[in-house]
């Protein structure tokens, strides 16, 4: 139901600020903007979905070998210890573990093209231990929010050498931190909303563990010479990918199943989610649009310079705030702001990089929940809007922050 006012929202208040543009500062081509944003928001999400379906039939394809030979077994095994504390609405073995676990695990190393097909066939394993199909899960809930981790921002370092960035990995060790105190705090609210108990053994130890990995990639990456963190870290990412998707294939050898037909019975299956997902993006993805043509976002970006100026805090950072809001409303929109960030202020400015440090901070919070939710047909999304924005939030302000620490 919060994503129905948010939608509505986006409407009306487009519409106010049209009128406004109108009647007040003569501005009468902005519903020629407006109109022209929403065919070409639906068009986007189209593309965005046909994408989508080439992705999903591949990984899904991969996965259900996974499944059939057996690695997704043992990997559920193998995180069932802390997700059943984290998820103990699911019981031990079950599928969703392993999908989730390769949708967290896809995330940290920044592949978003496979984290989103594995995303999706988590929820719809979720799904099938729902009793009330149209509304959302805690366990739902708290892997929205579990899958947002990002070890290795290879998108974002991409751009900034396309840019000319006289070193386009500076951001990475912002990076790192923010993201993972994004998804710290949105994991411990949601813990304390589901009364899950933060202190048990095995939770501890993982997040000790974890807090500590991702304090052993800091120092490594930190000791690396500067030219060589990106290179590192894309090799990182995409040999692991290449070496899970052989060890699914070989497992499938080894078991004696049919490895072809076991990756068309998974990609027939990514074919139809893909479908499924198609209106549900046309649905943000015009709002979104619309909301941003009429000029909203521009007068909030204003309105938070003059509050901040008021409040004495310093104001240079402003200049990368579309980035951030823009990053819970839409990946393509946030990209767009980042990269206009860059290139109005200098790739290697410091609104330029407090940009990139955002982009990769955070989820894009209502794509995610419209595509996973959608692909589901789960309406009633309970309290997921207010526990993720909560996590862009605190993503937002620590990037933010630390790039004052590293770029002032």
């Amino acid at each position: 139901m919060v994503l129905n006012y948010i939608w509505i929202a986006f409407f009306v208040i487009a519409f106010v600020v049209a009128v406004v543009q109108t009647f007040v500062y003569g501005n009468t081509e902005i519903w020629t903007y407006i109109m022209n944003a929403s065919f070409s928001s639906a068009r986007s999400a189209f593309d965005i979905s046909l994408g989508l379906t080439g992705v999903l039939t591949l990984w899904l394809g991969l996965m259900k070998i996974g499944e059939r030979g057996g690695v997704v077994a043992v990997l559920s095994r193998w995180i069932s210890p802390l997700f059943s504390r984290l998820f103990p609405g699911v019981p031990k073995g079950h599928p969703a573990l392993g999908s989730m676990f390769m949708n967290v695990s896809a995330n940290m190393l920044g592949l978003d093209n496979a984290a989103t097909p594995l995303g999706l066939k988590a929820m719809r394993e979720l799904q099938e231990l729902n009793p009330k199909k149209d509304t959302a899960t805690d366990a739902m809930l708290m892997f929205l929010n579990a899958s947002g981790l990002t070890l290795i921002p290879i998108g974002v370092m991409t751009y900034r050498a396309q840019m000319g960035a006289a070193n386009p990995s500076d951001v990475f060790l912002p990076i790192l931190i923010a993201t993972f105190m994004a998804t710290f705090v949105g994991l411990l609210a949601l813990c304390i909303k589901q009364r899950i108990n933060i202190f048990d053994r095995v939770i501890l130890l993982w997040g000790l563990g974890l807090t500590a990995f991702v304090g052993g990639v800091f120092y490594y990456f930190s000791s690396l010479p500067e030219e060589k963190i990106s290179s590192y870290s894309a090799f990182a990412a995409n040999s692991i990918l290449f070496t899970i998707i052989v060890i699914f294939i070989v497992a499938g050898f080894v078991k004696r199943i049919n490895v072809y037909d076991a990756f068309i019975e998974g990609a027939k299956e990514g074919f139809k989610t893909a479908v499924m997902i198609i209106p549900y993006l046309v649905a943000i993805l015009v709002a979104i649009g619309i909301f941003r043509a009429s000029g909203a976002m521009d007068y909030i970006v204003e309105g938070f310079a003059t509050v901040f100026g008021w409040l004495g805090i310093d104001t240079e950072f402003v200049g990368a705030l579309p980035t951030a809001l823009m990053k819970s409303l839409s990946g393509s929109g946030s990209r767009g702001m980042m990269v206009d960030a860059m290139s109005a202020y200098g790739v290697d400015s410091f609104v330029g990089r407090v940009a990139c440090t955002v982009q990769g901070s955070t989820d894009t919070t209502f794509y995610i929940l419209a595509v996973y939710f959608g692909s589901v047909g789960v309406r009633k999304t309970r309290y997921a809007v207010g526990y993720a924005l909560l996590a862009d939030v605190i993503g937002a302000i620590s990037a933010i922050t630390v790039s004052y620490f590293f770029f002032k």
